[in-house]
């Protein structure tokens, strides 16, 4: 199967790395001469999306201007702009069916949280495209994609605040930066396979012991409120999606 991948920012770039084994791959960028990608490459100027595949993964802001430059009718489009809606999508390009997808930039490893939504017709197909670059989660509704952003989009970044606040703690601690850096990422490897078969609540309650390191660290979160940061770092990012 070919793809056609319009954009080539970092998303686009780690969706590329993802798929490239399995798919057939080409861009489609404003400017020639600001890429070096090692994938057929066209030139977004009337570009005919005739019975293509397509990939959206530029800006939200870009998508009436990269829309007035295609021509034709896709076969499917699968858009990965945030917030962006699939009647805007539909109202600007032409496809047969329509896809909403929020993967996030660990696709490059095959190991991207991905949600979709979108037309039933394309479901299945969309599930084994965004599947082959890690999770993927179907949802009913538009509100509910917008939902999961924070965390299917947006959580790198905030796990990597995560991991650099600990790495400075150890630092600061005494703990040489090397060190901080190999602890770190090891406790992340081995904490995936934990969360996945338990709860969180158990998980703390299996390390906290009486009076012990761990009470007393989760306390100075509680202190600084990071649960309730949390949850409203997700409301904000939420926000964002529908304006």
């Amino acid at each position: 199967m070919s793809l056609t991948i319009i954009g080539a920012g970092a998303m686009a770039m780690a969706m590329a790395d993802g798929l490239k084994d399995r798919y057939k791959l080409e861009f489609v960028v404003r400017n020639l001469s600001k890429v070096d990608i090692k994938y057929p490459i066209h030139l977004l100027n009337k570009f005919n999306i005739n019975n293509k595949d397509i990939i959206l993964a530029v800006k939200p802001y870009a998508l009436e201007s990269v829309a007035n430059n295609l021509i034709g009718e896709a076969n499917s489009l699968y858009s990965i702009l945030a917030g962006t809606s699939l009647e805007d999508l539909k109202k600007s390009i032409k496809a047969k069916s329509y896809i909403r997808a929020m993967p996030n930039v660990s696709a490059r490893f095959r190991s991207s949280t991905t949600v979709i939504t979108g037309d039933k017709d394309l479901k299945e197909s969309a599930i084994d495209i965004f599947s082959y670059i890690g999770d993927t989660i179907w949802v009913e509704t538009q509100k509910e994609i917008d939902i999961a952003t924070a965390i299917a989009g947006s959580g790198p970044a905030l796990l990597a605040l995560v991991s650099e606040a600990m790495m400075d703690g150890l630092v600061k601690e005494g703990l040489k930066r090397v060190d901080a850096i190999e602890i770190t990422n090891s406790l992340f490897r081995g904490f995936a396979p934990l969360i996945s078969s338990n709860h969180p609540a158990i998980i703390k309650d299996s390390v906290m012991s009486p009076a012990g390191t761990t009470a007393s660290a989760y306390s100075a979160l509680e202190e600084g409120a990071v649960r309730s940061s949390f949850i409203k770092a997700i409301n904000r990012a939420f926000k964002v999606t529908q304006k």
